[in-house]
């Protein structure tokens, strides 16, 4: 037998467990100072760049992508070069794949500020960087890949299943959902407009949280619970079972995040059967890893480390019973668009993936530094701390998303809305929003004790850049195959293992997107629905930079409270010019779908630069920089001919002069109708733009809401 030996590279584990820490302080920060604008809207010192509608998706972005990420790499790159016997296929890769994902990471924080986004939700970097995640994740794909392919065990562990996992479907996800038309350096539009749009987006939303905050963390599961309990897990075969019907599964999902929109029904149906479907694999997975835990609960008691992954995996658990619920329509159509859906995301957010990583870390550091833990007992506190953070935050967002549902969709005795004003409800629950921003502080603060905790650990031991190991090579052709189970030889064949994951994550998405962009008559048009104005373009443009869809949705359900309160419910075929489409998925405010022609050009002047002024008890924040800040006139050639592009039908060389007409003559009318309130503005300033698109939307639908809905 040819013994070889070989070495681990820790440099670049320790290097993406630093970042993990690192992205997660500023991620939870930012998360907080968004929390605290929900009730001290203030807050923003009105400084445009950390508003609550660019600061959601910066905080959104640092807590999924630089903090779960990084903690993914860092498990991965660890416990992969275990699994396979073999250090990493290319330390060139490793730290391509480090550097790269810091510098997109810069990048996102710098540019998502600044309102350069294209708005789709977990998707919002625009296409300069989004080629970069491309190009970064395929080295980490490759460096995965190879050196599986170099590996010295012969059959692959549970936990590389789930890498490859991740590795395939979010390279398929994120390609997909990034096809979209440059109209500058930093501005782009979707190539799919409106229905289509929204379903590629969810199907990508909803399987960014499937494969990129679950399956990798399975896989970490999978390798560190076992490790730290010193124990093998409890259930082969319900591995199995847990990973082929997970990943075939997940990927139908995507539309339950659209029930009762304008999607096609039958689309909306597939994505609710499935998402039932997936409780069944989804606890398999949480009951293997708790069980592996029997006969070691004094063990629990006494480490920090299986504490934390106890919570973890049960918050696992309890999230992905509540997904699934949520899912039934009867139950999505009183908690969509509240604070209900943020209460389950961040079940999953703060519990499975914060604790799991923390587990890690705390299981790693000891481990790389050649050392102990530098204290157990702070490590306690923070498991402490953060459980009540975690309790303080969840449990009172439970309770307003619930109240807002209930409150939207009560009627008097009488058949009249009870709370036709929608800033009723949310008077009712600046309480609980006050709550989350005490939880989120103690979270943030048991964060704190870990990083001291850790970098103690490290300034008490000596960090082991290599770590030395030696196994026997692979064995090209190992006899007795018939003696295996035909799982245990797919396990020995990884490229053909590949092949099949990623067959079985193509299904689902192929048979749900295919119908609605080959067949037309699954989004018929209307003939009143017309493109926008070159003036409403850059006025749609500031809307979706400044974030306002995070707070305003714009899809009017089938529901009687709802055309009660906002006017005819939404049509798949008003949103045809739509690129991106804008539905929106919490409402912080009412809907606008039919926001035009409510107020005058003179109220929406008012609102945006005092909400309180005309809205009192608005928890939305000033933006009065809209009033002085000039229109970018030179970039509108080069929107609209990339809105020609993706389908809007305006003439050839319409943006070569005729648009900047139709422009100055669309704003000096609304200056001329601000002057009746006593307004004076300049036609070029962006809030002349805003007033434009707020006064255009719903208009080509000819219907007017009930006298009983107010504002």
């Amino acid at each position: 037998m040819n013994i070889e030996t070989f070495k681990y590279d820790n440099r670049v584990v320790r290097a993406f467990g630093i970042a993990t820490v690192v992205w997660g302080i500023v991620g939870m920060l930012a998360g907080l100072l968004a929390a605290v604008q929900l009730f001290y809207p203030d807050a923003n010192l009105n400084f445009q760049f950390i508003t609550f509608g660019r600061l959601r998706p910066l905080h959104t972005n640092a807590v999924i992508f630089a903090f779960v990420g990084n903690g993914m790499f860092t498990g991965i790159y660890y416990s992969l070069q275990r699994l396979c016997k073999a250090r990493m296929f290319s330390d060139f890769l490793s730290w391509f794949n480090f550097w790269g994902w810091q510098l997109i990471i810069v990048a996102a924080a710098i540019t998502l500020p600044l309102g350069m986004t294209t708005s789709k939700e977990y998707a919002e970097l625009e296409w300069p960087i989004d080629i970069a995640i491309a190009i970064v994740w395929v080295a980490f794909s490759v460096n995965l890949l190879g050196t599986i392919v170099k590996r010295r065990e012969k059959h692959m562990y549970v936990a590389i299943w789930f890498y490859i996992a991740t590795a395939v479907t979010i390279a398929v996800l994120h390609i997909t959902n990034s096809m979209e038309m440059p109209a500058g350096w930093f501005k782009s539009y979707s190539m799919y407009a409106g229905v289509q749009d929204a379903l590629v987006q969810w199907w990508y939303g909803h399987n960014a949280v499937a494969f990129f905050l679950t399956t990798p963390y399975l896989g970490l599961m999978y390798y560190f619970l076992p490790k730290a309990a010193n124990r093998p897990i409890f259930s082969y075969r319900l591995s199995i079972i847990h990973f082929w019907a997970l990943i075939f599964i997940y990927i139908w999902a995507g539309p339950h995040h659209l029930l009762y929109s304008a999607l096609p029904d039958w689309a909306q149906s597939l994505g609710m059967v499935f998402s039932l479907m997936l409780i069944a694999p989804s606890w398999g997975g949480m009951l293997n890893g708790l069980l592996t835990l029997r006969g070691a609960w004094d063990k629990v008691r006494q480490d920090p480390m299986l504490k934390f992954m106890v919570v973890a995996v049960t918050a696992y658990g309890m999230s992905t019973l509540e997904g699934p619920v949520l899912s039934i329509k009867t139950v999505n159509s009183l908690s969509h668009y509240t604070d209900w859906t943020i209460a389950h995301v961040h079940t999953g957010a703060l519990g499975w993936n914060g604790f799991l990583t923390f587990s890690m870390l705390y299981w790693l550091w000891p481990r790389l530094y050649k050392t102990k833990l530098w204290s157990v007992k702070l490590a306690n506190y923070h498991f402490w701390i953060g459980l009540m953070g975690m309790i303080f935050y969840v449990i009172p967002i439970y309770v307003a998303g619930i109240t807002e549902g209930l409150m939207w969709k009560q009627f008097t005795k009488d058949g009249f809305l009870q709370y036709p004003n929608f800033l009723e409800t949310i008077v009712q629950v600046v309480p609980m929003f006050k709550l989350r921003a005490i939880g989120g502080t103690l979270y943030i603060v048991g964060a704190f004790l870990m990083v001291y905790n850790l970098y103690q650990t490290a300034k008490s031991g000596e960090f082991e850049p290599e770590t030395e190991a030696s196994a026997a090579a692979l064995e090209k052709a190992p006899a007795a195959h018939g003696k295996l189970s035909p799982h245990r030889l797919l396990e020995g064949k990884p490229l053909f293992f590949t092949v099949l994951t990623v067959i079985a994550i193509l299904v689902g998405g192929l048979v749900e997107i295919i119908p609605m962009f080959l067949i037309k008559a699954n989004v018929p048009t209307i003939a009143s629905v017309k493109p926008y104005t070159p003036l409403e373009v850059l006025g749609r443009d500031i809307y979706i930079r400044e974030g306002c869809l995070g707070c305003h949705s714009q899809m009017i359900r089938p529901f009687r409270s709802e055309t009660e309160r906002y006017g005819e419910y939404s049509k798949a075929g008003e949103f045809v010019y739509d690129h991106p489409f804008l539905w929106g998925s919490e409402r912080k405010g009412p809907d606008l779908a039919r926001e035009g022609g409510k107020y005058p050009a003179a109220w929406h002047y008012n609102h945006m630069d005092d909400p309180r002024s005309t809205s009192p008890g608005s928890i939305m924040p000033r933006y009065s920089w809209l009033l002085t800040q000039k229109l970018d006139l030179a970039s509108l050639p080069a929107r609209l001919a990339a809105l020609r592009k993706v389908g809007v039908p305006y003439p050839a060389g319409y943006e070569n002069g005729p648009a900047q007409k139709d422009l100055e003559a669309q704003a000096a009318k609304i200056v001329t109708d601000l002057k009746q309130g006593s307004i004076t503005s300049e036609p070029d300033n962006e809030i002349i733009a805003l007033i434009a698109y707020l006064q255009r939307l719903g208009t080509d639908i000819k219907s007017a809401p009930s006298t009983t809905a107010a504002k």
